[in-house]
């Protein structure tokens, strides 16, 4: 505790030429040093700093003094790095890698067997260096000695008795006794003979002894003195004969390190493990061969999690990174890269892994870019959306337009992955864009996946846009001719059913499905009839909420009897809507009206005079009323009779009634009026206000003819027997008239009433017979 507090006071009174700080301490039994964490100042860095107050240990200011001299010329990975070194009047610091002692985990007994036989092979192979390379003796090699590194490595330490082998006046010969805990670690022969006894036995023999003793105390959790040396309680059965001759009491049978070594690396032996192979062949990664590389790959693959995590994260995950990106690796390592990243955390995976990634979206290699994006989902998580919408889309979107349809395909399915990531400006601008190409792709697969990737992005897209986004894209993909992209269309379609309004629903989409129920394919039909059924019950539902009506609410009695009915009701719905067809042809016939043509001083063929019919001859021989005949009442106006014969313009003319002896000629001319003896003048309709019409709701198929007769313009002549010019000849009580179905070669003819006015006889231009004969008179009676 006195030793802690001077630390502290040296800590707060600063030191100078010493560029690290300061942090918590960490317990260390049975050593001469006190380890803190640190940091470095210039950048952050994480470091070790071991303390040693000289002033409360100057006995032992020797041995920390060889420490300094000696990890700072002996260099190897199994050594503890040095940074840098100080020491004041009070104290020696030694600023050193992030070390932690190996003596927590194996008191916790935290290590797997495998992580255990790793780190001895380590710490084998760095003694065996020392012994055999330096030709020095490391002399306090145990537990308290050892350090893990932040990758996991086990690093040596403990270098305050490391001497020369060719020095006499080495500090171990002196000082090996003052070692904290010496005595319980102490070779049989130094026990009994002194340390000078180390010049007469084998160099490594002091070395092997404590290295037996360590595999003892990893296996076991403690060692506590010379009676468990030779013991195989916990160690592998493979390593017990080589162990045991390690330990052995005579120094001259023990093997050396080295030699332990060798026989565990056998083939078969106890350090033939896939852990120590992997640590053997991944610095050299990069030189590996094809078939070297796969082997390794297929070892990595295969170690089981309980290896230690750390050794993965700092040395294997950077020479992975290392061989993938510069074209060593390929796809099967980013995978085992990925594999591995997922047990960083969120701090770890940017500094280690989010440079790479950026770098390698940047790269040509059709290879590496396809890996990314397959790998996306395991790494999205660890990635700011600033990272992907800054540094990845824009290397991402060139996959939309790239030449090799893998890579398209594979772009458009890693915007499922990424576009949580997206800002919205993103995703309806940029990404849209390139979805719309991909939409058209000539690949019907990627016609496909855009399809089914617009259905799970359209909560993403914008409010405003995704109905008309979604709409043309599916509508489209609707008339496509592969019948996966046609399902994906519909079933897209069916996912998306809450996005578009009612409106849509029933207008755009429903006109849009209906085909997709007669396709070719069985496939298509069974999807289109659920899909379609989805849609309906929405609009059905919809539809149950709305109004009735939104016409205003219909007139009273009273009021109804105030206004002018247009039409007779009628006693059944059958009638109904055969009176209003009816009504609907009179009133053509009202609205068709035209101006007669005058007669005076014309000769020429091309303009006759017209003919105008009176209201006799359209009133029918019943006493009933049509509904276009009180269509005409409504309309008429108060009667008037003209003796006008010349055409005018006066609203009127159509009013005029001519005199007539007999009702039946009216109906008798009605029946002269066949369809194809129309005229090119429309006829006038007119009403007699003094003798109104009153069929009692029968048809009125002589205003029906009338109107037919003005619709349709005759072009060619009447053959022989159809046209019809003397009536009375054969109808007794008819009017005396000439025949109206065509035009003699000197004008136009006229026809005259039998004691009655003489009238402009109607335009005729479909016959220019000038003679019929009495034959045509049987046909006409018979129509």
């Amino acid at each position: 505790m006195n030793l802690f507090k001077s630390v502290a006071s040296a800590i707060s009174s600063g030191i100078p030429n010493f560029p690290y700080s300061f942090g918590e301490r960490q317990d260390v039994e049975g050593g001469i040093w006190v380890l803190q964490n640190g940091q470095k100042r210039d950048d952050s860095s994480n470091c070790s700093i071991l303390t040693f107050d000289i002033n409360a240990n100057k006995s032992r200011l020797p041995l920390a003094r060889n420490a300094v001299k000696k990890l700072r010329t002996l260099r190897h990975p199994g050594v503890i790095k040095v940074l840098d070194t100080v020491e004041t009047e009070n104290f020696i610091y030694i600023a050193t890698e992030r070390i932690t002692p190996l003596r927590w985990h194996i008191k916790r007994k935290s290590i797997s067997t495998e992580s255990l036989k790793w780190g001895l092979f380590s710490v084998a192979q760095t003694i065996k260096f020392i012994n055999d390379e330096a030709s020095s003796i490391h002399g306090a090699l145990r537990v308290a000695s050892i350090y893990t590194s932040e990758s996991g490595e086990w690093k040596v330490g403990g270098f305050e008795v490391l001497s020369s082998i060719k020095d006499d006046e080495a500090i171990i010969y002196t000082y090996g006794s003052l070692v904290p805990d010496s005595g319980r670690y102490t070779a049989p022969e130094l026990a009994r003979s002194g340390w000078d006894a180390i010049k007469h036995n084998p160099s490594h023999a002091v070395d092997s002894y404590n290295f037996g003793c360590l595999v003892f105390e990893v296996f076991n959790g403690d060692f506590t003195g010379p009676g468990q040396a030779g013991q195989t309680k916990g160690i592998p059965p493979s390593m017990q004969s080589s162990y045991r001759r390690l330990v052995n009491s005579n120094p001259k049978a023990r093997i050396g390190v080295g030699s332990f070594l060798e026989q565990g690396c056998r083939h078969g032996g106890f350090f033939e493990t896939p852990l120590i192979k992997l640590t053997r062949s991944i610095e050299n990664l990069g030189m590996k061969t094809e078939a070297e590389r796969e082997v390794f790959l297929q070892d990595l693959d295969n170690l089981s999690d309980d290896f230690p995590e750390d050794f993965f994260k700092m040395k294997v995950l950077p020479e992975l990174l290392k061989s993938f990106e510069y074209g060593g690796g390929g796809p099967k390592v980013f995978g085992v890269i990925m594999k591995i990243s997922t047990k960083l955390t969120d701090e770890e995976f940017e500094t280690k892994i989010t440079p790479a990634i950026v770098r390698l979206f940047g790269s040509p290699d059709r290879a590496i870019r396809v890996c990314l994006l397959d790998n996306l989902p395991l790494m999205i998580d660890h990635l700011s959306p600033k990272v992907v919408n800054d540094k990845i889309f824009p290397h991402m979107v060139t996959g939309f337009t790239d030449l090799a349809p893998v890579v398209r395909e594979q772009t458009v399915k890693a915007v499922l992955t990424i576009i949580g990531k997206l800002s919205d400006r993103t995703i309806n601008g940029e990404l849209l864009k390139y979805l719309a190409k991909t939409s058209n792709d000539e690949q019907a697969g990627i016609r496909t996946n855009t399809t089914i990737c617009l259905g799970k992005i359209s909560k993403n897209l914008g409010v405003g846009t995704r109905s008309k986004v979604l709409i043309a894209a599916f509508t489209r993909s609707l008339r496509d001719p592969f019948v996966h992209a046609r399902n994906a269309a519909l079933m897209a379609f069916a996912a998306t059913n809450d996005a578009f309004s009612e409106d849509d629903c029933a207008g755009r989409i429903l006109p849009a499905l209906c085909p997709c129920l007669i396709d070719k394919e069985k496939l298509i039909r069974d999807q289109a009839n659920k899909t379609i059924d989805a849609y309906l019950m929405r609009v059905r539902k919809h539809a149950s909420t709305m109004a009735d009506t939104v016409l205003p609410p219909p007139v009273t009695e009273v009021a109804a009897a105030t206004t002018p009915r247009m039409s007779t009701p009628q006693p059944n719905d059958t009638a109904s809507w055969a009176g209003w067809a009816i009504s609907s042809f009179t009133n053509k016939i009202s609205s068709a009206a035209g101006e007669i043509q005058p007669t005076t001083g014309i000769t020429s063929q091309t303009s006759p005079s017209p003919t105008i019919l009176t209201n006799d001859s359209r009133r029918p021989a019943l006493g009933t009323t049509s509904a276009s005949a009180l269509h005409r009442q409504v309309l008429a106006t108060p009667p008037t009779v003209s003796t006008h014969t010349s055409t005018s313009s006066n609203s009127n003319d159509h009013l005029e009634e001519p005199t007539c002896d007999n009702e039946n000629d009216a109906w008798g001319d009605m029946a002269e009026e066949t369809f194809f003896d129309a005229s090119e003048s429309t006829v006038k309709a007119g009403n007699s206000a003094a003798n109104p019409f009153d069929d009692n709701g029968e048809p009125d198929f002589a205003g029906w003819l009338a109107a037919q007769a003005g619709k349709k313009p005759g072009t060619k002549p009447l053959p022989k027997g159809l046209a019809k010019s003397n009536v009375a000849q054969n109808r007794p009580g008819t009017m005396e008239r000439k025949s109206t179905g065509g035009f003699s070669e000197g004008g136009p003819k006229q026809a005259g009433l039998t004691g009655g006015k003489t009238k402009p006889v109607a335009t005729r231009k479909i016959s220019t017979r000038p003679k019929v004969t009495a034959d045509d008179d049987e046909w006409g009676d018979t129509w």
